[in-house]
């Protein structure tokens, strides 16, 4: 690893109050970056996150799909700890903390409108930024892919539903728009540029040597998102700064208790470290701009539901970061890949 991807918690550190610096110096410029929205989606974020994505892309190797269906356990491993225990631990945590914990220092009606954030949260699985934990601690760029599009697939029938019973609300329109958009943005076209990419480079060696090459670029790309996203929310942080922190209690619990259950599953059934490090980082992560997106369309944009999947996304960064770190410290305590 280089100086720069050792200490990039510092960096990330520095980004973040960066970020909220930025936010007060200069509120027409975060508004102009907040303007360049699609359907809930940040088109400038969305560019840096394509940018964090493509390296790892480019060693897809579409000949070893199939090779997925000979490990099946961390496919498995992934589809129950996302869609059978996480939207539920993620309202069980949310009820307990905002109608019983804190129940002294929240009213009710915000304290109804922070559990309906969190349970959206909690069932959107991550369909980008794995690809930059999972690049982080060398999982397999083919096995993550296969990992994000059942997701995705999953995700297209089973997340209104999940929500719906769980908030008691039958009326979830999930905004296709921003579902299919994000998926273009953070899976499809990094996939394709990609797959270009490697025909052209032809060997593995010249493969290998454009990922280092480009692989800095996703560092980089993650500094500047968490720049944008910091700036963006500069104002709410100051502006209430203990409503953060309650908030996002249950969120760590909850991503560092999911990370737990699915990485300690996945090394009990002796998956390699480079299926499991992933398997267990697309649960802890969110997709949070479909969060954002429902949250706003029916609680409304200043809403406590909307709030709380804000503070999702400030959370999500240094949590993952350090889990990446973890998973890396602990690789040598999972079995050696099959060869």
């Amino acid at each position: 690893m280089s100086i720069f991807e050792r200490y990039l918690t510092i960096w990330v550190a520095l980004a973040m109050i960066g970020g909220v610096l930025i936010g007060l110096a200069a509120p027409g410029l975060v508004q102009l970056v907040a303007s360049a929205e699609i359907a809930s989606v940040n088109l400038v974020v969305a560019v840096l996150i394509w940018a964090m994505v493509y390296p790892m892309m480019v060693n897809v190797d579409f000949g070893a799909v199939a090779g997925v269906a000979r490990q099946p356990r961390g496919l498995i491993v992934t589809l129950v700890v996302n869609w059978l225990i996480k939207p539920f631990t993620m309202a069980l945590l949310a009820v307990l903390f905002f109608d019983y914990v804190f129940a002294p220092w929240i009213a009710p009606e915000d304290a109804a409108q922070y559990t309906a954030g969190l349970i959206l949260l909690g069932a959107a699985p991550c369909t980008a930024m794995v690809f930059v934990w999972s690049q982080l601690t060398r999982g397999d760029a083919t096995y993550t892919l296969v990992q994000v599009s059942v997701n995705d697939l999953i995700m297209v029938v089973a997340f209104a539903p999940i929500v719906a019973f769980l908030l008691g609300v039958t009326d979830i329109e999930v905004p296709w728009q921003t579902l299919v958009l994000a998926t273009v943005l953070y899976v499809v076209l990094p996939l394709v540029a990609g797959l270009i990419t490697r025909r052209r480079l032809g060997s593995k060696q010249a493969i290998e040597a454009f990922s280092s090459r480009v692989k800095p670029w996703s560092v980089m790309g993650l500094i500047a998102t968490v720049v944008i996203l910091f700036g963006l929310q500069g104002q709410t942080i100051l502006a209430k700064p203990t409503v953060i922190v309650l908030i996002a209690v249950p969120i760590l619990i909850q991503s560092y208790g999911i990370f737990a259950i699915a990485y300690g599953t996945a090394y009990a059934l002796k998956v390699p470290h480079r299926i499991a490090a992933p398997c267990a980082m697309i649960g802890t992560s969110n997709f949070f701009e479909l969060a954002v997106a429902v949250a706003i369309s029916l609680f409304g944009l200043h809403s406590g539901a909307a709030l709380a999947t804000v503070v999702g996304v400030l959370v999500e960064v240094p949590v993952m970061l350090s889990l990446v770190a973890f998973a890396n410290r602990t690789r040598q305590r999972f079995p050696e890949p099959a060869t």
